[in-house]
């Protein structure tokens, strides 16, 4: 358990608790072995804190709180009674649900089934949640489920927007099986809530609302609006049932695959052609510049003989465009070492990345001379890094080389990778295992092995 999100539960712990920073704050020891059990107690800095009374019912909030910490038991449950007293140690009652020694965990789940009402849940379910991953942590998260199923809306409202992740994902699983969330909410919720968990889970609501109800717009049209490409692809696969495959062709060309494929899906089911489709954005004059995704979308479902199209891309003066054209050769495999090489000077970053994907497979076949002249200063640095790579791929002597180079390259990032590959080297298997060259190489690295 973090200290910190204990002590964010309230000024009485925060005054007890606020010194402690490290896991084991809540092993207390009482010091002193002929005193009484629970006369004083101590941090395990052995920096007294406060006495505790011989009996607890005179106790106050702050040593009561100690006394619920303490590493005996028997005083952790003998506590637990006169906590109820105080709601701010409601946080500590939750933690002894998951005690270790049966007595005190009885107590403690007695007390809280008691004093749990939707009110105090709301305050408490974050740190249920967190208790609910130990041992013995369960009971909490049911109790939890328990009451909340039966809360008044406004309270899942707090919840449901709550910056705790798990406590929204919770939540939203709760509203759902218990159908406190309408389909309208399920499908603004899933467009808008950036945790892809919460979108799957209400995107997958609203589309089973839409089985039994039929299609609403009320629904498709806040899925289809969303940010987050699962609930896009939930939006666009309710078109088929809504028969509406107009509104799920411009999705055909959508910056994410996912949605791409749940497009063709609806519009191959309603007689259309994708292929088709892709192949008359990429033919139009001047190149598909508002809608680059039409690109790669052809190499997902055309044929080899659409290389020919994605060629004539490559020289396009939209960077999205060449980079999927790239893209598409590789997945159409019709990815022509020759003609990508010079993409690698690419002043668009994500061109140059995509090219080295595509000639990662024939780096052995690249002209070593024209990698190695790319490696200097002088160029960007995602220049230099795919040199780098393509180079380090064909292994033996050449990887070597590069790494050693690597070694001095002003950026941090392409250093540690230089740093590793030369650690992790071995010769080619066409290669002797003693070279000149190469003892000169490992001897200019050889700090890398020292120490």
């Amino acid at each position: 358990m973090d200290a910190a999100v204990l002590l964010s539960y309230g000024a009485p712990l925060v005054s007890v608790l606020g010194a402690a920073e490290s896991g084991d704050w809540l092993a207390l020891d009482t010091g002193v072995r002929d005193a009484p059990l629970h006369r004083s107690v101590y941090f395990p800095e052995r920096r007294c804190l406060a006495p505790l009374p011989d009996d607890l019912a005179q106790a106050d909030e702050p040593r009561l709180a100690v006394a619920l910490c303490h590493r005996d038991g028997r005083i952790r449950a003998a506590a637990l009674p006169f906590a109820e007293r105080y709601p701010g140690l409601l946080p500590l009652v939750v933690i002894r649900c998951a005690d270790w020694a049966e007595p005190v965990r009885q107590r403690a789940r007695q007390l809280l089934r008691d004093v749990l009402d939707a009110d105090t849940a709301a305050g408490l379910a974050a740190l249920v949640l967190r208790m609910g991953r130990r041992d013995r942590g369960v009971f909490a998260v049911e109790l939890l489920t328990e009451v909340l199923g039966a809360a008044p809306r406004d309270r899942l409202d707090v919840l449901l927007a709550s910056p705790d992740l798990a406590v929204r994902r919770f939540t939203y699983r709760l509203g759902v099986e218990h159908g406190r969330l309408g389909p309208g909410e399920l499908a603004v919720a899933a467009g808008r809530d950036p945790d892809t968990v919460v979108q799957d889970v209400c995107s997958t609501a609203a589309l089973a609302a839409l089985r039994d109800a039929g299609p609403s717009d009320e629904v498709i049209a806040p899925l289809l609006a969303a940010r987050g490409p699962r609930a896009r692809s939930a939006g666009v696969t309710a078109l088929r049932r809504a028969g509406q495959t107009e509104r799920a062709e411009p999705f055909l060309a959508d910056r994410s695959g996912l949605v791409r494929a749940c497009a063709r899906y609806v519009v191959r089911h309603h007689g259309g052609d994708p292929a088709a489709w892709y192949r008359e954005r990429c033919v139009v004059p001047g190149g598909p510049v508002s809608a680059p995704g039409a690109v790669i979308g052809l190499a997902e479902c055309g044929h080899r003989h659409d290389a020919g199209l994605l060629r004539s891309l490559l020289a396009h003066p939209d960077g999205r465009v060449r980079a999927h054209a790239v893209a598409g050769l590789r997945v159409l495999d019709a990815a022509d070492a020759d003609l990508l090489l010079p993409l690698i000077d690419d002043p668009v970053s994500r061109v140059v990345r995509e090219t080295v994907h595509a000639l990662l497979p024939h780096a052995k076949a690249l002209p070593v001379g024209h990698l190695t002249g790319r490696t200097g200063r002088q160029w960007p640095r995602h220049v230099r890094t795919a040199a780098f790579r393509l180079l380090t791929a064909r292994r033996g002597v050449v990887a070597l080389r590069a790494a050693v180079a690597g070694l001095d390259d002003p950026d941090v990032k392409l250093r540690t990778w230089a740093e590793q590959g030369v650690r992790c080297w071995s010769p080619a298997d066409d290669e002797p295992l003693v070279d000149t060259e190469v003892d000169e190489l490992l001897e200019r690295s050889r700090h890398l092995f020292s120490g």
